[in-house]
């Protein structure tokens, strides 16, 4: 049996609530009228009790689909209960029935479980119901003595009893919308912390297993790199088209071995909080030149907004995320990326438009974590870091389909405070 959310176990304890009360609600009418000989409604009792039962039997079948049970549909399940309740109250002495204050029984659940404007509606429901039926009732000898069988009852229905019992249950009523919906509200609060907590620490465990796996390969990788290098040296020849070629691969390995060699240099940043500051247009100019040095085949358009661009806090694994973010453009299209850099007085915006296939549906909540990508090559950790280094930085990168096709990712950083006092 498939685990059941916490919206639907709420519903079928309600349920369960619900088939216990008619059992009770049957076995005291039958002790009613059966030996108490209680002049009853019984039709009408038995009729109430039948609809509550087919309720709760059709509660559990509804628990067995897969539609998700909503605030709306625990509100109006309870509303059912309080009504019922109603109906067999107004047939079997109104207020003076001693199960008139099973109106808390909903209202505490709603208190528990829904949010507050339900819980204040379904308490003013139940107030009012209580009120009504001070008033309009069918008197029942069993619970008023005092009443002959033609008196009207309206003239004792205020006696200081019933209305003592009226004010209990106003007051009952207000202190649990008060006071349980405080609670019910505080434990969902704090329920929501620990589980981003939670997401946090499982969060930054991914990022230092993604951590220790590049620092391994970061090592494995040099002793072949000076080797390719040994042997591109080697290669010289008299074909000019083959020395360019060779020259481009001697840039390509030297670009890899800067990269390892920046690993060690960022780890000794960040452990002494040493960050650049750079102007937000000049930093991305910069940027885009560099990663044509690794996609030299990559082209890409860079707009900046009219005026002085603020400053930004950049560091190496800044540089990093963005240029995955390039990559994730070039691989998606082989066409021209579009480049937006605008900003304002406490956010400079970065928009990476690209015109490939987009996101697929099947993955779009996926992506950023770690091992997942759109890609049919690649680790799927490329999107995940920059995830982690933007959010780090105080940004954050939304992704979603561009309405004329393609993918956007928007990338937002928070602008430097000060650009005098920071260290170049």
């Amino acid at each position: 049996m498939a685990t059941l959310t916490a919206a639907k176990a709420n519903l079928q304890r309600l349920a369960l609530v619900r088939l216990v009360v008619v059992i009770a609600e049957l076995i005291a009418l039958i002790y009613a009228i059966g030996w108490l000989h209680a002049d009853l409604h019984a039709p009408l009792l038995f009729g109430i009790a039948g609809v509550i039962l087919f309720a709760a039997l059709l509660t559990f079948w509804r628990l067995t689909r897969p539609w998700p049970v909503t605030d709306v549909e625990f509100f109006a399940q309870l509303l059912l209960d309080v009504g019922s309740l109603s109906v067999m109250l107004y047939a079997s002495g109104g207020a003076t029935n001693p199960f008139v204050s099973y109106y808390l029984v909903p209202l505490s659940i709603a208190a528990a479980v829904l949010p507050w404007i339900y819980t204040a509606s379904l308490a003013l429901i139940c107030v009012g119901l209580y009120s009504s039926l001070l008033f309009f009732y069918v008197p029942l000898p069993l619970f008023s003595p005092a009443l002959g069988e033609h008196q009207h009852h309206a003239d004792s229905a205020l006696n200081p009893h019933i209305f003592g019992m009226w004010c209990n249950f106003a007051l009952s009523a207000a202190l649990i919308t008060y006071v349980v919906v405080r609670m019910a509200n505080t434990l969902r609060e704090q329920q929501r912390e620990l589980n981003l907590r939670r997401e946090q620490a499982l969060h930054n465990e991914q990022l230092l297993a993604v951590a220790t796996l590049a620092a391994g390969t970061a090592h494995e990788l040099g002793t072949p790199l000076g080797t390719m290098m040994v042997l591109l040296d080697d290669m010289q020849s008299t074909d000019a088209e083959l020395n360019g070629d060779i020259a481009m691969l001697k840039q390509q390995v030297h670009s890899c071995r800067s990269t390892l060699k920046k690993l060690v240099s960022t780890a000794e940043t960040h452990q002494q909080q040493q960050f650049a500051v750079q102007p937000a247009d000049i930093f991305m100019r910069e940027l885009v030149q560099r990663w044509y040095v690794v996609r030299p085949a990559a082209n890409c358009e860079l707009q900046c907004s009219a005026g002085d661009a603020p400053a930004l806090r950049v560091d190496e694994t800044l540089r990093q995320a963005i240029i995955n973010l390039l990559d994730n453009g070039a691989d998606a299209d082989s066409g021209t990326l579009q480049l937006t850099l605008s900003w304002d007085q406490k956010f400079v915006a970065l928009r990476v438009r690209d015109h490939g296939a987009g996101i697929g549906f099947e993955i779009a909540d996926q992506l950023g974590k770690p091992f997942v990508t759109s890609k049919g090559k690649g680790l799927g950790l490329g999107l995940f870091l920059s995830h982690a280094t933007i959010e780090r930085c105080g940004g954050d990168i939304r992704l979603f389909n561009h309405p004329d096709g393609g993918t956007e990712a928007v990338l937002r950083l928070p602008v430097a405070p000060d650009l005098e006092n920071s260290d170049e």
